[in-house]
């Protein structure tokens, strides 16, 4: 995949983002919206992007058959009948659908190790955060990759709360519906309904935040699908139930702490806040600094090369400002303000004690060097002088 500008506007120009969905039921003999907290961000991946995720996705299922990820990383039921389950990819934690054969019981199992986040995956974590899908505080330290052949589905859920909320799934390949509603059940293979239950279509590239009652009243699932397609679903772990020995992937350390905002060449006038048309994490992320985030060879080193970082030169000047006098001027300017009379030392003296030299332009009032580069953000690399707030044109 060619490399494309990390700090541009045009990537989050093209997202939409859905946030009024409504559809109402009875919970508790009140009428409540079930979705409430859902998210659609359409458009997240452009179609190149969705290619090389794709691509990915299925080298490391290729991977997973010949037993060269961690023993419970790769799972895939035998396909028996229409509607039997998917093949699943789990990064970061192995989580029990059911109570297992060592009697572990449905949850994260914490003694279990898989396979870490692959630098793909993490980079759109990345993404997401950046691009305020998901909040600063919620940044995904796991997720569960689905693959479904023809007839392939998942049946009715709520999400386990030994991950927090909000979390998020990602739609590749073929378009599909996902179901929600309070009284789901199973109709036959791979066939799901009830009373009350309603319809979401998640196109290729998009992302789907569940949050709210959207993620803990209403129920989910994904009916037997006429295509082939994959789903990448991010999640944070509760930080009681997080594996012993966890690591989390070097390049989402920093994500989690509130940043302070980025000034950038050509902002001066830019508004003092970031734009409105954002996400689930607008609110939770106002500091993030609103910086896209583009897939490109320098996170994915698997997809080709990437050029070597060129760290930006800066001017070499001194911490305080030398007076260029030798000794011989030190001691004749000595001499003449000895030989001097009271009034000619107070002419000589500065009227005004709080007057500061002049700054040359690169530096701080004390004489220090000052600039913005790719030093201080190894992961994002240099940004260019565009003085616009992501989003807006």
């Amino acid at each position: 995949m060619s490399s494309s500008p990390l700090l541009s506007d045009e990537g989050m120009g093209r997202v939409r983002r859905k946030k009024d969905f409504s559809h109402m039921d009875r919970v508790d003999g009140r009428a409540v919206n079930i979705l409430q907290g859902l998210e659609l961000h359409t458009a997240v991946f452009s179609p190149q992007e969705q290619r090389a995720i794709v691509a990915s996705v299925l080298d490391l299922q290729d991977r997973g058959r010949r037993g060269l990820l961690r023993e419970r990383t790769y799972s895939e039921p035998r396909k028996w009948m229409r509607g039997k389950g998917r093949a699943t990819i789990q990064f970061g934690c192995c989580y029990n659908y059911a109570t297992d054969k060592d009697g572990n019981p449905p949850g994260i199992v914490r003694d279990s190790a898989v396979d870490p986040l692959p630098p793909l995956l993490a980079a759109m974590v990345l993404r997401l955060v950046l691009w305020r899908v998901l909040p600063r505080s919620r940044v995904p330290d796991s997720c569960i990759v689905n693959i479904y052949d023809v007839d392939d589905c998942i049946p009715p859920h709520v999400d386990s709360h030994d991950f927090l909320r909000p979390f998020c799934t990602a739609s590749f390949l073929a378009e599909c519906d996902i179901l929600f509603g309070r009284s789901l059940k199973v109709l036959g293979p791979g066939e799901f309904g009830g009373a009350g239950s309603t319809s979401i279509k998640l196109p290729a590239g998009s992302v789907l935040v569940l949050n709210g009652n959207g993620a803990d009243v209403a129920k989910h699932c994904v009916p037997a699908v006429p295509a082939k397609r994959i789903s990448i679903t991010f999640r944070k772990m509760d930080s009681s139930k997080v594996p012993f020995g966890f690591t989390p992937h070097t390049l989402l350390h920093n994500l989690s702490a509130a940043a302070p905002p980025v000034v950038r060449p050509g902002m001066a006038n830019a508004p003092p806040h970031p734009p409105q048309n954002m996400g689930a994490a607008e609110e939770q992320s106002q500091s993030s600094g609103g910086v896209p985030f583009s897939l490109s060879t320098d996170e994915f080193p698997s997809l080709g090369p990437s050029p070597p970082a060129v760290r930006p030169a800066m001017t070499s000047t001194p911490l305080y400002r030398q007076q260029n006098t030798g000794a011989a001027d030190q001691q004749s300017q000595s001499a003449a303000a000895r030989a001097a009379t009271p009034k000619q030392q107070q002419e000589a003296t500065p009227q005004n004690k709080n007057h500061a030299a002049p700054v040359t332009a690169g530096q701080s009032p004390g004489g220090v060097p000052f600039g913005l580069s790719t030093d201080e953000f190894p992961a994002l690399g240099a940004s260019p002088a565009s003085g616009r707030w992501p989003g807006r044109r």
